[in-house]
Protein backbone atom coordinates (compact mmCIF):
# COMPACT_ATOMS: atom_id res chain seq x y z
CA UNK A 1 0.00 0.00 0.00
CA UNK A 2 1.03 3.55 -0.67
CA UNK A 3 0.75 6.64 1.19
CA UNK A 4 0.70 10.02 -0.36
CA UNK A 5 0.73 13.38 1.79
CA UNK A 6 0.10 16.34 -0.06
CA UNK A 7 0.99 19.72 1.38
CA UNK A 8 1.41 23.45 0.32
CA UNK A 9 -2.12 24.55 -0.68
CA UNK A 10 -3.75 28.02 0.58
CA UNK A 11 -5.29 31.08 -0.92
CA UNK A 12 -3.64 33.60 -3.05
CA UNK A 13 -4.43 36.36 -5.30
CA UNK A 14 -4.72 36.09 -8.85
CA UNK A 15 -1.38 36.62 -10.58
CA UNK A 16 0.48 35.09 -7.51
CA UNK A 17 2.26 31.71 -6.74
CA UNK A 18 2.02 28.32 -5.02
CA UNK A 19 4.36 24.82 -4.59
CA UNK A 20 2.00 21.67 -3.95
CA UNK A 21 4.36 19.03 -2.54
CA UNK A 22 3.32 15.12 -2.35
CA UNK A 23 5.83 12.57 -0.63
CA UNK A 24 4.82 9.14 -1.15
CA UNK A 25 5.85 6.14 1.34
CA UNK A 26 4.75 2.79 1.59
CA UNK A 27 5.64 -0.31 -0.66
CA UNK A 28 6.68 1.09 -4.38
CA UNK A 29 9.24 -0.29 -5.92
CA UNK A 30 9.18 2.11 -9.32
CA UNK A 31 7.19 4.26 -10.66
CA UNK A 32 5.38 4.92 -13.47
CA UNK A 33 3.81 8.07 -13.66
CA UNK A 34 3.29 11.21 -10.82
CA UNK A 35 0.99 13.74 -11.51
CA UNK A 36 -1.43 16.21 -10.39
CA UNK A 37 -4.95 16.49 -10.59
CA UNK A 38 -7.72 18.84 -9.74
CA UNK A 39 -10.96 19.29 -8.84
CA UNK A 40 -12.77 22.86 -9.62
CA UNK A 41 -15.75 23.79 -7.58
CA UNK A 42 -19.05 22.23 -9.26
CA UNK A 43 -16.76 19.93 -11.78
CA UNK A 44 -15.35 16.44 -12.68
CA UNK A 45 -11.58 16.05 -12.01
CA UNK A 46 -9.11 16.76 -14.70
CA UNK A 47 -5.56 15.93 -15.53
CA UNK A 48 -3.23 18.98 -14.51
CA UNK A 49 0.07 17.47 -15.01
CA UNK A 50 1.27 14.67 -15.37
CA UNK A 51 5.34 12.88 -15.82
CA UNK A 52 4.98 9.38 -17.11
CA UNK A 53 8.40 6.79 -16.48
CA UNK A 54 10.18 9.83 -14.00
CA UNK A 55 13.04 7.10 -13.45
CA UNK A 56 14.42 6.88 -17.22
CA UNK A 57 14.88 9.88 -19.21
CA UNK A 58 13.21 8.23 -22.34
CA UNK A 59 11.11 7.60 -23.23
CA UNK A 60 9.80 10.20 -20.43
CA UNK A 61 6.76 12.46 -20.88
CA UNK A 62 5.12 15.38 -19.17
CA UNK A 63 1.99 16.43 -20.10
CA UNK A 64 0.19 19.77 -19.05
CA UNK A 65 -3.49 20.83 -19.35
CA UNK A 66 -3.54 23.13 -22.19
CA UNK A 67 -5.04 25.70 -19.53
CA UNK A 68 -1.55 25.43 -17.18
CA UNK A 69 1.13 25.24 -19.98
CA UNK A 70 4.32 27.85 -19.04
CA UNK A 71 2.22 28.49 -15.72
CA UNK A 72 3.11 25.33 -14.32
CA UNK A 73 6.06 23.14 -13.69
CA UNK A 74 5.67 19.33 -12.40
CA UNK A 75 8.78 17.69 -10.99
CA UNK A 76 8.93 14.12 -10.28
CA UNK A 77 11.58 12.58 -7.96
CA UNK A 78 11.72 9.24 -7.67
CA UNK A 79 14.58 9.24 -6.16
CA UNK A 80 12.85 11.24 -2.85
CA UNK A 81 9.47 9.48 -3.38
CA UNK A 82 8.07 13.13 -4.30
CA UNK A 83 6.21 15.40 -7.10
CA UNK A 84 5.99 18.96 -6.94
CA UNK A 85 3.90 21.33 -8.87
CA UNK A 86 5.32 24.78 -8.97
CA UNK A 87 1.98 26.96 -10.10
CA UNK A 88 2.54 30.37 -11.12
CA UNK A 89 0.56 33.24 -12.44
CA UNK A 90 -2.43 31.75 -10.73
CA UNK A 91 -5.92 33.04 -11.98
CA UNK A 92 -9.24 32.07 -10.49
CA UNK A 93 -10.34 29.26 -12.72
CA UNK A 94 -6.91 27.75 -11.08
CA UNK A 95 -9.02 27.66 -7.80
CA UNK A 96 -10.25 23.75 -6.91
CA UNK A 97 -9.27 21.05 -4.78
CA UNK A 98 -5.88 19.39 -5.59
CA UNK A 99 -4.73 15.61 -5.63
CA UNK A 100 -1.69 13.88 -5.93
CA UNK A 101 -1.47 10.42 -8.15
CA UNK A 102 1.41 8.00 -8.46
CA UNK A 103 0.95 4.90 -10.20
CA UNK A 104 4.44 1.90 -10.21
CA UNK A 105 5.22 -1.02 -9.11
CA UNK A 106 5.59 -2.98 -5.49
CA UNK A 107 8.76 -4.54 -4.39
CA UNK A 108 6.93 -7.55 -5.53
CA UNK A 109 6.33 -6.49 -9.13
CA UNK A 110 2.78 -5.50 -8.08
CA UNK A 111 1.20 -2.68 -9.78
CA UNK A 112 0.40 -0.23 -6.92
CA UNK A 113 -1.45 3.45 -7.25
CA UNK A 114 -2.39 5.96 -4.78
CA UNK A 115 -4.49 8.95 -4.82
CA UNK A 116 -3.93 11.44 -1.92
CA UNK A 117 -6.41 13.28 0.05
CA UNK A 118 -6.41 16.90 -1.91
CA UNK A 119 -5.12 19.98 -0.79
CA UNK A 120 -7.43 23.27 -1.27
CA UNK A 121 -6.05 26.39 -3.63
CA UNK A 122 -8.08 29.34 -3.53
CA UNK A 123 -7.47 32.19 -5.89
CA UNK A 124 -9.11 35.04 -5.39
CA UNK A 125 -9.53 38.17 -7.74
Amino acid sequence: QVQLVESGGGWVQAGGTLTLSCVASGNIDKYTSMGWYRRPPGKAREAVAVVTNPEIASPRTVDYADSVKGRFTISGDSAKDTVTLQMNTLTVEDTGIYYCNIQGTSTWGMHVGSWGAGTQVIVSP
